[in-house]
């Protein structure tokens, strides 16, 4: 499903001849319509073409989420712009809501595992108070009656023995599925690739440091880093070789890392990094200084043993504080890494 009310500005017109005479399918069509959609969603509300606004408009012209792409069309209806900041802000409630589902989740499996173990408890007294008056009407098989009452009492106490194996069974299954579920939560927040924590997690840190540092009157700085010509990288040595250099930049910038120092994996050969306590000339010089040490390595295709030679990256920094908001900070740190990439890359510079 295709949401045209979502674009601004006019399409071009498909010629159904020209499809024909290329003879492309029902199929390929409808995928370049998606592709078309997609394109015109994000040129025509002026937005940056990234991995999450591709993401984003995957999902409002491809139906996948309809919820996004309704309030997309309230929005526009409403004679208001797609801008990069509420787009942003609509993500993070998706984001919020999933997170919310994960916690109500999580107190559900605590309360019926307290409920198994509770009933657990109750059956397994109620087996023992059972096993006694068995024991009792058993000494007495004289009396026909008292027999057939020990028999009865037998056959239930075997019935609450295995109703108590089956609610012990139920806390453990319970109690898997919370383990299962705080794993999955760390993974939703870290970088499979690097280990690091991801994009999701990192904006959730700087949304706590940022309000901790303003109280404390701290200084709060923020960094992005891209690895150098890392497309040749790949298309040379290919895409093993480039992973091991995204872990080898990682393990390098995590050796800073602490209490007040975060880097987590920005995306693709990207990374962000938080400096708590420290000014923005600080920052660059503990940033630049990871460079300089880098740049010193020479690395080796393991498949081929050819050698690769020098990898650097680039780097820019921002002082948060100096921007309406952390967001703001990030695209000035951004800006500033574009300009590096543009004096020659292998160099850090401040916003």
């Amino acid at each position: 499903m295709v949401f045209k009310s979502l674009f601004s500005g006019a399409k071009p017109q498909q010629n159904d001849s020209s499809d024909t005479a290329t003879g492309l399918n029902a199929r390929d069509l409808a995928r370049q319509q998606l592709m078309d959609d997609i394109g015109h969603f994000l040129l025509g509300n002026d937005l940056e073409i990234s991995e999450e606004n591709l993401s984003a408009a995957f999902g409002i012209c491809s139906g996948h989420d309809a919820e996004l792409a309704r309030r997309v069309t309230e929005r526009r209806a409403a004679g208001q712009p797609v801008t990069q900041a509420w787009l942003d802000e609509q993500c993070r409630h998706g984001e919020d809501a999933v997170e919310r589902m994960a916690d109500k989740l999580e107190r559900s499996l605590e309360t019926f595992a307290t409920t198994s173990r509770n009933a657990r408890a109750t059956a397994a007294q109620y087996n023992s108070e059972m096993q006694v008056h068995v024991d009792k009407a058993s000494e007495a098989e004289e009396q026909a009656e008292i027999l057939n009452l020990a028999e009865l009492a037998r056959a239930m106490l075997e019935r609450t023995k295995h109703l108590e194996q089956e609610m012990h069974r139920s806390e453990r299954e319970a109690a898997t599925l919370r383990s299962n579920l705080a794993k999955a939560r760390r993974d939703a927040d870290h970088d499979h690739l690097t280990g690091l924590p991801n994009r999701r997690a990192f904006e959730s840190l700087i949304d706590q440091h940022y309000r901790e540092a303003q109280a404390s009157l701290d200084a709060l700085s923020v960094a992005f880093c891209d690895i150098d010509n890392f497309k040749s990288i790949n298309d040379t040595h290919g895409h093993d070789t480039g992973d091991r250099v995204i872990q080898a930049i990682a393990s390098s910038l995590a050796k800073i890392s602490g209490d007040n120092c975060h880097v987590a994996r920005h995306g693709g050969e990207e990374f962000v990094m938080l400096f708590r306590g420290s000014g923005k000339k600080e920052a660059c010089q503990q940033l630049d200084e990871v460079r300089e040490a880098f740049s010193q390595r020479n690395f080796i295709n393991r498949r081929t043993d050819e050698p690769i030679g020098q990898i650097t990256f680039s780097g820019g920094v921002a002082d948060v504080f100096a921007y309406k908001s952390p967001r703001e900070a990030l695209k000035a740190a951004d800006v500033a890494l574009y300009a590096a990439k543009e004096q020659g890359r292998n160099r850090i510079v401040a916003a």
